[in-house]
This record gives C-alpha cells, sequence and structure tokens, in this order.
C-alpha cells in the first residue's frame, strides 16, 4: 500500500485489513515521507496487527511517485500471492483476502491430472470494485465489474480492475515491475504487458473486492483521461511496436462511448 499525506482515510484502509478473516497477511506501507499524521496513524496499529495474527511493515521516504512506492513494496514482499490496496480505499468485506486464497488453493486441491494442469496454470485473479462519494461513504457513483473482461479487450484500452488484481509473486519476477515512466497508467501498461503479451492465466472472480472513494489519480475529469489516453497509446508502441499508432488511437478510443452510458445508466 502505498501512502502520502493520507491520514483522513488511512484508519479506515487499516480497519478493513485488520478484520480481514485471513489471518496470513503481510501489509506492506509504504509511506512517501507524509507530512501528515499518516506514518505515525500506520504505526499506531502495530499492536492490533500483531494480536490478529498479521504482519505490518511500514517504509516512510521519499519517493519517485505512486508505482514507485508500489515496486518499492513488491520487492519487499515476501508472500506468494500479492496484491495492492490504495491508502484512500477499503477492502468492500472481511472475506476479500480468504476468497483469493481460496481461489488458489481450491485451485490445486484435486489431485486429478487435468485439474493439476489447470491448477499449475493459475497465476492472478481479478474480480470487482465500487466508488463512493467520498462525502456518503454509502452512496455508490459507480460499479465497476471484471466480469465481462476478456483479454482481447486490452487492444480496446480495457483492463480489470487494478484494484481487484491479485497474482503471483514470481510474475512480477519474471515480467517486471511498474513502468514509472508512465505518469498516471503504469497500472494499465503493467496489466497489458502480464495479460495481453505475457498471456497470463487468470481467473475472475465474481466478488466486490474494494471501495474507492472518487477523485483519485485516475477519477479525476477530462485532464485526466487525456494523460490516460496519452500513457496506452505509449503502452501499446511499448509492447506491441509493431501496431500502428492510428490503429492504436481508433481501437483506444472505442471504449468512451461505453465508459458514458455506464455512468448515465
Amino acid at each position: 500500500m502505498a501512502t502520502w499525506n493520507s491520514a483522513s482515510t488511512i484508519r479506515s484502509t487499516m480497519e478493513s485489513v485488520l478484520a480481514q478473516t485471513h489471518g496470513d497477511v503481510e501489509h506492506i506501507v509504504i509511506d512517501g515521507a507524509s507530512s501528515d499524521e499518516t506514518a505515525e496513524i500506520v504505526r499506531s496499529y502495530a499492536q492490533r496487527y500483531e494480536g490478529a495474527g498479521k504482519l505490518l511493515r511500514v517504509v516512510s521516504e521519499r519517493d519517485r511517485g505512486i508505482y514507485d512506492a508500489m515496486n518499492k513494496g513488491l520487492r519487499m514482499a515476501t508472500g506468494d500471492v500479492v496484491g495492492l490496496l490504495n491508502s484512500d480505499d477499503f477492502f468492500t468485506s472481511p472475506e476479500v483476502l480468504a476468497c483469493v486464497v481460496k481461489a488458489f488453493a481450491d485451485a490445486g486441491a484435486d489431485t486429478a491430472s487435468d485439474a493439476k494442469r489447470q491448477s499449475e496454470a493459475l497465476q492472478a485473479v481479478y474480480g470487482d470494485i465500487h466508488y463512493v462519494d467520498p462525502g456518503d461513504l454509502s452512496r455508490m457513483v459507480r460499479y465497476y465489474s471484471s466480469r465481462r473482461f476478456r483479454r482481447w479487450k486490452m487492444r480496446l484500452g480495457y483492463m480489470p480492475a487494478h484494484p481487484s488484481f491479485y497474482c503471483l509473486r514470481d510474475v512480477y519476477t519474471r515480467l517486471g515491475l511498474y513502468d514509472i515512466s508512465f505518469p498516471v497508467a503504469a497500472d494499465f501498461e503493467l496489466l497489458l504487458r502480464f495479460i495481453y503479451v505475457g498471456r497470463l492465466r487468470t481467473r475472475y472472480l465474481p466478488l466486490d473486492f474494494v471501495t474507492m472513494r472518487t477523485g483519485g489519480a485516475s477519477t479525476s475529469g477530462m485532464a485526466s483521461h487525456r494523460r490516460i489516453l496519452a500513457d496506452h497509446l505509449r503502452a501499446y508502441r511499448k509492447n506491441l511496436p509493431s501496431s500502428p499508432g492510428a490503429l492504436n488511437l481508433l481501437l483506444d478510443i472505442t471504449r468512451y462511448p461505453f465508459k458514458l452510458l455506464e455512468q448515465l445508466f
């Protein structure tokens, strides 16, 4: 979890981690040298985490932005399965991590040869998230479902809900971390590299993973959408160098009418 001046929201995030019914959790917090009480608030939870059988690790130092902070945390992680949680978001229910663990465990439970091969292929899971009004957390603004996501849709600029993405840690070792040269859509570039180019074998879980407050780096108006589009086009050039730029642009902008309809209905 990357944090920076998150004192007003970090308690709900920490409480949602503590509430997880799955106990074997390593929670790594990378704070960008916050000028408010973020780091102190996080460290104040150490005893409660220990009592709940969860490991809390905190680093507070300057970084080069959120994706750099995420990379620091990924390098520190020791668990077999890794996910990311934003510091102004929180788990929607106490069973989220237990469901993630169960998905990986169930994949390896059957000893039949076909099931065994399938279990060995499972490398990542993802699900749904929803956005809420920061002033009224009970008011849902948008529900982002990954149910209809397919690998080929990444060519249209779609991706599964990033905060719901959990994958084997060794995937990052093999395929690389976030490219911090992408200012707002390094998450898209990474998932394009993992899922579309790397053919990562994934499974959708019909579960609402995370509640997100609106107003983050990727949810803030037309200027943000322009920056995201620019990052998407760079991601295609980097990972699909033989694909014409005009085609990349045409395919990517087709998602905007659907996003508008999603907001209206």
